[in-house]
């Protein structure tokens, strides 16, 4: 049995008005990971919050320290917790 986790991101860069929330979007979904993606408009920063088996959580990390065409990542910082389960998706949060 694979392990699940929960993750949240804050992803750093040139990272809002790029495509990046719909592309973290289409990455999770096809990855089966739920939560959400959302922009930080104090920071100029967009914040992931992902549950699910932790392999996929990790290849959606990989993903995200690369970016859709048109970003540049400077950096992600993680933190890992449990598993709340109180996500039936994933989704932008406006």
């Amino acid at each position: 049995m694979t392990e699940r986790a929960a993750v949240r991101l804050v992803v750093y860069g040139h990272v809002q008005g790029v495509f990046f929330r719909a592309f973290t979007l289409e990455r999770a979904r096809e990855l089966g990971v739920t939560g959400y993606v959302r922009n930080l408009p104090d920071e100029g920063a967009v914040e992931i919050w992902a549950e699910g088996e932790r392999d996929r959580l990790e290849t959606l990390i990989g993903h995200l320290r690369v970016g859709p065409p048109g970003a540049r990542v400077d950096r992600v910082v993680t933190g890992w917790s449990k598993e709340t389960g109180g996500y039936p998706g994933f989704t932008i949060r406006y």
